[in-house]
């Protein structure tokens, strides 16, 4: 059985902690807390994570100096700093302990699964451990492996970017699907003319889509897209 990707999340506000980690498990990840830089580094340790999300300042261990703890361990894992601070100074030391990325507070939520998936891409660690091929949207039925739309006796064949870029919103369904987001992991380049194409898809699917009224597929502007069911 395939198993979620598992991050470590090493956050001394225990009140930040929780809503990144709920949010976080909504998005389909695994996530193990620990609230100091000792704690952080005893977890990794005696667990096996795909990802770390380390704030930097904080009791007992900083987070530059877990971070070089867990990469002396394990030289492949990515990780993302958190912090408070903005400074120059502290995002060049991030990435010189090898940081994939950085993000300071306060940030939003879609901005850091937005990261942690592009990390994971470009690191080539599997998003879909724990796909579906099937979905239910609203009276449809959509089987992603054989890239087939159903609807009552209509069948649409869907292109293998169709079928990708349809799962994707089935998985954010009536959540945003940031433009950033899936030109990566389908197109693996958000350059402007792939932009442009992924527009033509999302018009091709949401005429597929038109039979059932209760479904809207929005066009967020400059941000990305939503899957409406109702």
């Amino acid at each position: 059985m395939r198993t979620k990707t598992k991050i470590l999340l090493v956050e001394d506000d225990s009140n930040l902690s929780t809503i990144l980690s709920e949010y976080l498990s909504v998005k389909g990840f695994e996530v193990i807390q620990a609230f100091n830089g000792e704690e952080g580094l005893n977890t990794f340790i005696r667990n096996k994570f795909d990802f770390c999300l380390i704030d930097i300042m904080m009791p007992k261990m900083d987070g530059f100096t877990l971070a070089k703890k867990i990469r002396s361990i394990n030289k492949k894992i990515p990780f993302l700093f958190l912090s408070a601070k903005s400074m120059l100074e502290d995002k060049l030391e991030g990435f010189k302990i090898g940081a994939d990325d950085y993000i300071t507070k306060p940030f939003s939520t879609e901005e850091l699964i937005s990261r942690i998936k592009a990390i994971l891409i470009r690191t080539g660690i599997d998003l879909h451990k724990d796909d579906k091929s099937e979905y239910v949207i609203g009276s449809y039925f959509f089987n992603y492996n054989k890239r087939v739309l159903s609807y009552k006796d209509f069948q649409q064949k869907l292109t293998q970017k169709e079928a990708e870029l349809l799962r994707l919103l089935c998985q954010n369904e009536n959540d945003l699907l940031e433009r950033s987001t899936a030109l990566t992991m389908i197109w693996k380049d958000d350059s402007y003319f792939n932009s442009r194409s992924m527009d033509v898809y999302i018009t091709k699917l949401r005429n597929y889509l038109k039979l059932d009224s209760s479904i809207e597929l929005l066009n967020i502007h400059g941000t990305g897209y939503k899957l409406i069911t109702k």
